[in-house]
């Protein structure tokens, strides 16, 4: 209820016009929580500080117009977000900030931890980092002898459905961090995460690489939008 927020955060009763909005939002934000707010809202809150002196409501619709959701507007390559009307550069910025702060939190929440015991909350991350990139990524997690994650490290970017990897770069990488177990993950921009021969083939060399070095395969995880596939509980490593 208005009645129980503070001076600081109880919108103006006269207030009028783009800032009487804005109050009247940041004051739902702060007593309901993000819960109490649409996309198109979540979206304005998040270009207030970018675009002061600009009704952002208008910007907000043509965002979700666009994309579709709050989550595809900031996971949005950068030179599509430029061509909605009146975003520019400052505003673009505000959205790709909120998409590495969410891609940090995730991070932080399996850096230092035994990644195997923490799979959910690696799912999570990897969701948050690859399931709307429009372009396939490879990369590799290097794990130390207690499994807890050295670097996420990508390895290459290539088309829609093809990247080019290399074993020894892969392999070479692990004795460099002192890494004794890896694990590959990398997106399907299709949606579907089901590996390809081209995937498991790849794996296969990979693994061998690895363990003539005694660097342990733990898994490869093929991301998807909203799905992922493990080769370990698949059957295929």
């Amino acid at each position: 209820m208005l009645d129980a927020l503070s001076p600081e955060i109880r919108p103006a009763p006269q207030s009028l016009g783009v800032e009487g909005h804005r109050g009247r939002l940041r004051a739902r934000f702060l007593t309901a929580g993000p819960e109490a707010l649409a996309d198109h809202e979540l979206i304005e809150m998040t270009l207030f500080l970018a675009l002061p002196r600009r009704d952002t409501k208008p910007i907000a619709r043509a965002l979700l117009a666009k994309f579709g959701s709050y989550a595809n507007a900031i996971s949005a390559p950068v030179p599509e977000l430029l061509g909605v009307e009146g975003l520019g550069q400052a505003g673009v910025a505000a959205l790709k900030l909120v998409q590495a702060a969410a891609q940090r939190l995730a991070k932080a929440e399996v850096l230092y931890r035994p990644v195997l015991s923490n799979w959910e909350r690696l799912m999570e991350y990897l969701q948050a980092v690859l399931a709307r990139e429009k372009v396939e990524q490879f990369r590799v997690l290097y794990l130390d002898n207690r499994n807890r994650l050295l670097a996420d490290s990508p390895q290459a970017t290539g088309t829609v459905n093809h990247t080019p990897v290399y074993p020894r770069e892969v392999v070479k990488r692990a004795l460099e961090l002192g890494s004794t177990a890896i694990i590959l993950v990398h997106n399907h921009p299709s949606g579907d995460p089901s590996p390809s021969e081209e995937d498991i083939v790849m794996t296969r060399e990979i693994k061998r690489a690895a363990s003539a070095l005694s660097v342990v395969l733990h898994d490869h995880v093929v991301v998807g939008n909203g799905r992922w596939v493990s080769f370990r509980k698949a059957g295929l490593l």
